[in-house]
């Protein structure tokens, strides 16, 4: 258990994280199959707790792109069914503590059981006031701008939108949910993997030489201490 430390730590309203290493760390480890993506539950549990002891009012977890869909059959499969298990096991825990969820992406491609339970427990979840916990699940930023365009084109096709950064805001996937403040990624890799494009403009970024099943609550507290050491002047001086 993290204790608060005396180093002031300042918690930002939003915190991002591309959970990235769970491959490598099957390999480092010498396992066979799958062991990383299912060691990596314990780790957005992790990410779960160390937001709501730091306040946080959104964590958006970057748990499947719409790049991932040309892994092999067998481990997009894997994955499809651990988020089944995730959800049908987490529904009562998240509710218990006043956690609300959220699906970014498209979800026209995700199978249907997929998107019912999300819509589900999206609803149930709807009237906590706790940790927002948004997924972003067949989600690429590029698709996400080519979509909010085209809904732009419609609309100003019928005289009735202004093109500016904020119209733009209210078509992406995140409408209403403020850009995020922190971004995390594990695993020592320094890129954004068409994540949240728009979105991190303005964002610190953090990388972690750590692979994401070996994330605990230390390495959330970690990145807190550098995200609370920098100056944002979002352009100024």
């Amino acid at each position: 258990m993290i204790k608060r430390s005396n180093t002031k730590l300042i918690s930002p309203k939003h915190v991002a994280i591309i959970m990235d290493g769970n491959n490598r760390w099957t390999k480092k480890h010498k396992l066979k199959g799958f062991k990383g993506h299912e060691k990596g539950i314990e780790s957005i549990q992790n990410a779960v707790d160390s937001a709501k002891l730091f306040n946080i009012k959104f964590l958006t977890l970057f748990s499947f792109s719409s790049e991932n869909w040309s892994r092999p059959k067998k481990e997009v499969n894997f994955l499809m069914n651990l988020l089944r298990k995730y959800l049908s096991k987490k529904v009562k825990k998240l509710m218990k503590d006043n956690i609300s969820i959220r699906m970014i992406g498209d979800k026209k491609r995700l199978p249907k059981d997929i998107v019912k339970k999300i819509n589900d427990y999206q609803k149930l979840t709807s009237k906590n006031n706790g940790l927002n916990l948004i997924f972003a699940l067949n989600y690429g930023s590029r698709d996400e701008i080519i979509t909010a365009v085209k809904k732009m084109i419609n609309k100003f096709v019928k005289k009735k939108f202004h093109v500016n950064e904020k119209t733009i805001s209210l078509n992406l996937f995140t409408k209403n949910i403020p850009d995020p403040d922190l971004l995390i990624r594990t695993s020592g890799e320094k890129r954004l993997s068409n994540f949240l494009l728009w979105q991190l403009a303005y964002t610190e970024l953090v990388f972690l030489d750590v692979l994401w099943p070996d994330f605990k609550k230390k390495h959330f507290v970690d990145a807190l201490k550098q995200y609370s050491k920098r100056v944002r002047r979002y352009g100024s001086r």
